[in-house]
């Protein structure tokens, strides 16, 4: 696993031994900041349920002004830590539950990157809470992957404004 692109390009990360981790691969994280291309220049970006950090990490490394990484597991969040410090990146990384975090985070992103384990079946729950707790900016995008099994589902008040599958990742993309 490496950094694709920006100031931190070709850059290698430390991944999880096994298969409990399921880091999102090189070429779906590539498209994906391929798609969102200048909008991450400046940007708050929240990686929630970070695992590696790597999206949040790549995002850093392509402009983003700042990074908040968010896990349940204490091993992602010391994996993310050791991940995001190599790159000079020392900030922003909170050990709770995605939807715990959403209620109390008490900041606005332009971007949030959900990519729970592909077993979990509570996105509604998530974007509802995005919605109520406003922490999605005006503008801003949530990019929820997910399992190629696992259908895009329409929530009120968010639009899917994308779809984009690679391999057995999906990634839909939601504005408000």
């Amino acid at each position: 696993m490496r950094i694709i692109a920006g100031k931190n390009k070709g850059k290698k990360l430390k991944s999880f031994s096994g298969n409990d981790v399921r880091p999102t691969s090189d070429r779906a994280r590539e498209s994906l900041f391929n798609i969102l291309s200048s909008s991450v220049v400046g940007c708050d970006f929240l990686d929630l349920c970070c695992g590696t950090g790597a999206m949040g990490i790549e995002a850093y490394s392509r402009g983003a002004s700042s990074v908040t990484f968010v896990d349940s597991s204490r091993e992602s969040i010391k994996l993310a830590k050791e991940n995001a410090t190599s790159v000079g990146l020392n900030e922003n990384f909170v050990l709770k539950d995605a939807l715990s975090f959403i209620k109390f985070a008490g900041k606005a992103f332009d971007i949030i990157f959900f990519d729970p384990p592909y077993a979990f079946n509570g996105i509604l729950d998530i974007l509802t809470a995005v919605k109520e707790n406003k922490i999605l900016k005006a503008g801003g995008t949530f990019i929820y992957e997910h399992d190629k099994s696992a259908p895009t589902l329409e929530v009120d008040g968010f639009t899917v404004v994308d779809t984009r599958k690679y391999g057995i990742a999906v990634f839909d993309f939601y504005e408000e």
